[in-house]
């Protein structure tokens, strides 16, 4: 019995440093940005952003590559700064908010991609589909103290995604060719996060 319980304490005391060195940030929704950008009528692009979002980043302090993020974001957010565009967006046409007012990433894989650079891979819940993205991130910015005594830094991040993929298939053809809206999105983060206390 006393050999099962040393055993225990050995493993526990091998497993405390691992869980030690991962750090708990949250994402500050005030000083971040969920933005994208998708093209209009074939000659201009249209951007907006979803101003509700929250979310988790566990940074691995020893190793990077085992960090891992979760974000939610509120699809009947979505802001393009015309009432009746967003009002069109947040029906069955597209983000269909009614039946799917959320949209998650969940990190997979965390992999170097030079120097301040990562790839995080994970999966983009939206409109019920789930598919797997890669975010091109610049970051972690070096924490930094606040005025209020709190810890802080930041990453940048960048993806592009079909939305047809996901089921939002919606559009108009146009009597000169083309259509209404483009099936590419550019989707830019702006993060900046708190660690936790």
């Amino acid at each position: 019995m006393k050999r099962i319980i040393a055993t225990i304490a050995a493993v526990a005391a091998l497993a405390l440093p691992a869980l030690a060195s991962a750090t708990t940030w949250n994402i500050d929704p005030d000083h971040s940005s969920v933005g994208f950008k998708v093209r209009h009528l074939m000659v201009s692009n249209v951007k907006g952003n979803f101003e509700k979002h929250k979310g988790t980043v566990e940074i691995n302090d020893k190793d990077i590559t085992k960090s891992k993020v979760n974000v939610t974001i509120d699809t009947a957010s979505v802001n393009t700064n015309v009432a009746k565009r967003d009002e069109h967006l947040r029906s069955a046409d597209f983000f269909d908010v009614a039946k799917y007012p959320t949209m998650t990433f969940t990190s997979k894989k965390v992999a170097k991609a030079g120097k301040g650079k990562l790839k995080v891979t994970g999966d983009l819940s939206l409109h019920g589909v789930t598919k797997e993205v890669v975010l091109n991130v610049e970051g972690p910015a070096k924490e930094s103290k606040d005025p209020w005594g709190n810890f802080r830094s930041g990453v940048t991040a960048s993806t592009k995604i079909n939305r047809k993929d996901f089921g939002l298939v919606y559009n108009a053809a146009l009597e000169t060719g083309g259509v209404a809206v483009g099936e590419d999105v550019d989707i830019n983060l702006e993060i900046e996060m708190i660690k936790a206390k």
